[in-house]
């Protein structure tokens, strides 16, 4: 994750450790909530997401930087896609950047949230596009589901999805706000004001 997050401090021109940081994990969270919950949707099973079966090239660019040695199916229901990625991987992560690079908690769990959200975004929309209303209805209650479970739970506006926190890309140069971000437009940065 180190070589992850340097890679992305240099390609972005990031101004301080933290928002590549979180940048790096909003992307490694995408792939992990896509791969296992379009196979939950699809298919009603998931991959096993075990770290000793997960591979991942953090030189590499998606989709191609995920990858498992195994195959081992388990059940696709919200409480073991939470376990799988949540509990699995984004928790021990989280952990690991909050003491490293001092991320704020809040902006970790919203970055999962929000990486979940727009993986059943991308679901919902293939699955209308292809004619797949029950592909639809599942995604949406997985999503519903998911986001009670206490790792998840009140970073994203029920209605509309939108963050309660932000993911710092504003601190970009040249970055702006994303689509569900708290802000509507890029708060004024000042030395040393924290987000998330």
């Amino acid at each position: 994750m180190t070589f992850r997050i340097q890679k992305v401090s240099d390609l972005l021109s990031a101004p301080e450790s933290r928002v590549a940081a979180s940048l790096a994990h909003q992307g490694l969270a995408s792939r992990l909530w896509s791969a296992a919950l379009g196979c939950a949707v699809l298919y009603g099973r998931i991959p096993d997401l075990d770290a000793r079966l997960v591979r991942w090239d953090a030189d590499g660019s998606a989709p191609d930087d995920l990858w498992l040695c195994e195959v081992r199916p388990l059940p696709g229901d919200a409480a073991s896609l939470a376990d799988a990625v949540l509990v699995g991987h984004l928790e021990p992560l989280a952990e690991a950047l909050r003491t490293r690079h001092g991320v704020a908690a809040g902006l970790l769990r919203g970055n999962a949230a929000s990486a979940l959200a727009g993986a059943a975004r991308q679901l919902a929309g293939w699955a209308r596009a292809n004619g797949r209303p029950e592909a639809v209805a599942r995604t949406r209650a997985l999503l519903a589901e998911l986001l009670t479970h206490p790792g998840l739970a009140g970073t994203l506006d029920a209605g509309t999805l939108r963050r309660r926190s932000c993911c710092l890309y504003y601190r970009v140069p040249g970055g702006g706000v994303c689509g569900d971000c708290c802000f509507t437009r890029p708060p004024r940065s000042s030395p040393g004001a924290a987000s998330g």
